[in-house]
């Protein structure tokens, strides 16, 4: 069976083909670190992580590459306002990214290139769109004549002529169009600057991605892929830079996440609703918001609110229950049944149905259909008076092997936040209530393997870490 992606470029799905057999070059629009990320870029982070993820269960060798934009205008802004240089902002906000997309999961990528440490590659990319005409310098700056590139507006699906009549740029002393953008700016006073052939200056930000890209992954690539608001103009600015440069087709699949709002409305931080991932991450637990993001298509938008992500956190301990309780009867006298290939043949087909689910474009949300599913089939059999350990297993490996694909983890983690213990010692209250002693002393145990010690009072039960 083959993985089919929707293609922005030709806003349909086609059969995934890649360029080199068993092999993935992918690149992913990173962050301009210049703060702490918010929840609109953690989405894209963990989506595209998860496409990683499928690809490489599928049997790929992905390269997956994530930039990191490190010198821009917010970046210069915030080195002004903090009185610290561009370099020690970006190095900060880097290593606070990569610890928040990592609580959520995200695996390192391949490579994360940096704009600051490709500069050579930078200026002799814009130098060769000039030496091909199809670039100009201009008093210390350089830009691209988007005319010259007949394909411009593929991606977007709009025209040049579209573009001219909504455009608010009135023609300066510099630019030959008003349609053409910024590959070089000179430098101003006070900003962090390289030298060029074109003076001092940096680059704009739509071609640190093709000249990256190029150097990582080559003149073609697989799957560029980011949020829904990059596609015009900056992945329609890359795509004209990257094959007026290298004379080939850039990326042969696009792929964009849909946006994210904040109880029904735009996040921003005007609104107030203005959520950080570094904050979100402190608050609840990031197994559950990563399943929560994968709750919906990824080309759809989602919405967040505090009442969804606990609506999330229900359903993801469902799932988590089950596997413990398989987990759980494995280490109790099990006993041999004639009906084993029965219920093996189910297992067998909701990994199957995992995979149709997940070739349709990375569906999560009806992959995870199928795990709850899973977890239905697991709890009741879970009830039958005799089980088998084979069974049990095949349980316990596919549910393993299905939430490593989405980059979820059932197993047990090193420390549990305190509304995770609470709501362990609330189900323990009510299986002693139902006179299920059984779940009510594993509760019991699982929390003494975690170091919390229970104390039962006439008040209710406390608790406390050992």
């Amino acid at each position: 069976m083959a993985i089919n992606i929707y293609n922005t470029l030709t806003r349909k799905k086609e059969p995934f083909h890649p360029l080199e057999e068993g092999k993935v070059k992918m690149y992913v629009c990173g962050p301009t670190v210049y703060n702490y990320i918010h929840i609109g870029n953690a989405r894209p982070a963990i989506v595209f992580d998860t496409v990683r993820r499928y690809f490489e269960y599928r049997g790929y060798d992905v390269h997956y590459v994530l930039n990191f934009t490190d010198v821009d205008d917010k970046l210069i802004k915030a080195s002004n306002e903090m009185g610290e240089g561009v370099t020690e902002i970006a190095n900060r906000f880097i290593k606070a990214y990569k610890e928040d997309v990592g609580a959520l999961g995200v695996k390192e990528a391949v490579d994360h290139p940096r704009v600051t440490e490709n500069m050579d590659e930078i200026i002799n990319f814009i130098r060769g769109l000039i030496d091909k005409g199809f670039a100009y310098e201009a008093e210390g700056d350089v830009y691209f004549r988007t005319r010259s590139f007949d394909q411009y507006g593929k991606l977007s699906h709009q025209s040049v002529d579209e573009l001219q009549s909504g455009s608010r740029i009135e023609v300066g002393d510099k630019k030959e169009d008003p349609l053409d953008f910024t590959l070089w700016k000179g430098a101003k006073e006070g900003e962090i600057t390289w030298e060029s052939p074109w003076g001092s200056g940096r680059p704009g930000w739509h071609i640190e991605c093709s000249a990256m890209a190029k150097k990582y992954l080559g003149d073609t690539i697989d799957i560029h892929a980011g949020g829904q608001d990059l596609t015009f103009p900056h992945h329609e600015n890359e795509i004209a830079q990257s094959e007026a440069h290298n004379g080939e087709s850039f990326a042969r699949y696009w792929m964009h996440n849909g946006y994210i709002n904040i109880d029904n409305e735009k996040m921003s931080k005007s609104l107030g609703n203005f959520i950080l991932a570094h904050d979100l991450v402190k608050k609840h637990d990031p197994q559950v918001i990563r399943f929560f993001m994968l709750s919906v298509q990824y080309r759809h938008p989602i919405n967040f609110s505090d009442e969804l992500l606990k609506g999330a956190k229900s359903s993801f301990d469902r799932i988590k229950n089950a596997y413990e309780n398989i987990q759980y009867r494995k280490t109790t006298t099990v006993s041999l049944q004639e009906n084993q290939d029965e219920w093996l043949d189910k297992i067998s087909d909701y990994k199957e149905q995992f995979i149709k689910e997940m070739d349709d474009d990375f569906n999560t949300a009806n992959a995870i259909s199928v795990l709850f599913d899973l977890t239905k089939t697991a709890n009741l059999y879970l009830q039958e008076d005799q089980t088998h350990e084979e069974v049990l297993s095949a349980f316990e490996k596919l549910f393993e092997e299905l939430t490593s694909v989405l980059g979820i983890e059932l197993k047990v983690q090193d420390e549990l936040l305190d509304e995770e213990i609470d709501a362990l010692i609330e189900e323990r209250k009510q299986a002693r209530k139902n006179r299920d002693f059984e779940r009510a002393d594993q509760i019991r145990d699982e929390l003494k393997d975690r170091n919390i010690i229970l104390e039962d009072t006439s008040q209710g039960t406390r608790w406390k870490r050992g």
